[in-house]
């Protein structure tokens, strides 16, 4: 009855996530997987894991900076930024729960019994049915404190994927989505206001990734050999990158890569 309530919202949120969707079929997995990261980022200021680009960064390509209670946090959101991403591959939007977040023991009673309790949710749009496993995952008692939430929130934006996206942004703009309360229709009608936001920003931070992506390919086009736009295909899919890790990636000799990551800096388009 709320998702009926609220057709037009459901529509319009519905047609800008087409256009997210579209919009990354032109951009390549890269794309995706940064969007993954910052969605991450910016869940961990709603369950206060808050964690700064360049270490989630460091920790997902290199295993660096994760120490103490701190590191704790970092791991979590590294987690995370994997769950969301985990879609490219086989897993896909429509996986089991425990494949969703990669829980151990997906013979579990109790994953079963959460399975069949959210069953009747595929009637829904996958928005309204990420909103309904949203809060239904906040209030098992099987789950601890420090990964409810965050649970919560990975499965469903995975349940609301809305195509190629394997996630629906739910927080790049603000957290109102996750904190809206009140009734059914109160909580739903924030639930969409918020995921919109949040799909408004992922469309601008393609844009700007798009912008990026041109201005680098026409720095470059009079360059000889491969290693150029290999390395900006790198950069593209990574917020940061060291010269062994695009020298593993392009294929070229570290010289080369060296060469032309001075090369990059020297012309504005990335820094050290």
């Amino acid at each position: 009855a709320a998702e009926a309530a609220l057709a037009q919202e459901l529509a319009a949120l519905a047609h800008d996530a087409g256009r997210l969707d579209e919009r990354l079929a032109g951009m390549g997995e890269g794309a995706a997987l940064r969007l993954a990261s910052a969605e991450a980022l910016a869940l961990g200021w709603w369950t206060g894991d808050r964690v700064a680009a360049d270490r989630l960064a460091l920790w997902l390509s290199f295993r660096l900076g994760a120490t103490g209670e701190d590191g704790r946090g970092l791991a979590r959101i590294s987690w995370a930024a994997r769950r969301l991403a985990a879609g490219l591959g086989a897993g896909g939007p429509q996986a089991g729960l425990a494949a969703i977040l990669s829980l151990p023991g997906p013979d579990a009673g109790w994953i079963g019994e959460a399975a069949e309790a959210l069953a009747p949710l595929t009637l829904l749009h996958p928005a309204t049915r990420g909103a309904a496993a949203f809060r239904f995952w906040q209030q098992l008692d099987e789950r601890p404190d420090h990964l409810r939430g965050l649970e919560a929130a990975i499965l469903a934006a995975r349940l609301g994927a809305p195509g190629r996206l394997p996630f629906l942004p739910m927080a790049l703009a603000g957290v109102g989505g996750l904190t809206a309360s009140g009734s059914a229709a109160r909580r739903l009608a924030g639930w969409l206001t918020g995921t919109h936001q949040a799909v408004l920003a992922a469309l601008m931070r393609l844009d700007r990734l798009r912008q990026w992506h041109l201005r680098a390919s026409a720095a470059v086009a009079g360059l000889q050999g491969r290693t150029p736009p290999l390395l900006i295909g790198c950069l593209l899919r990574h917020p940061m990158v060291s010269a062994p890790q695009a020298q593993e990636e392009t294929g070229a000799s570290r010289a080369a890569v060296e060469r032309n990551l001075t090369l990059l800096e020297a012309r504005g388009l990335i820094r050290e």
